[in-house]
């Protein structure tokens, strides 16, 4: 196969991989707290304690991907412009 073909292939199979995935499971970890629904902080001896409860993920760990947000987006558009 010649490159131009190729990174086409690749390109479309990556946006189908992802694609699946927001199918499958709509909600990934949260990247500020890692998952664990809080900051974790360090007390005055250096071991480790919960801190504040994440707002990114209000405290769950889990946040919507970005791709299942655009689909249920253009989703709500085209059911209000359907009405």
């Amino acid at each position: 196969m010649t490159p131009i073909p190729l990174a086409i292939a690749c390109l479309f199979a990556v946006t189908f991989g992802y694609i699946g995935m927001c199918a499958a499971s709509p909600f990934g970890t949260c990247r500020k707290c890692s998952g664990f629904g809080f900051a974790i902080e360090t007390d005055r001896k250096g071991r480790p304690r919960r801190g504040k409860s994440c707002r990114r993920c209000k405290a769950t760990g889990k946040r919507i991907r970005v791709g299942r947000w655009l689909f249920n987006r253009a989703q709500r558009i085209y059911r209000e412009g359907t009405h």
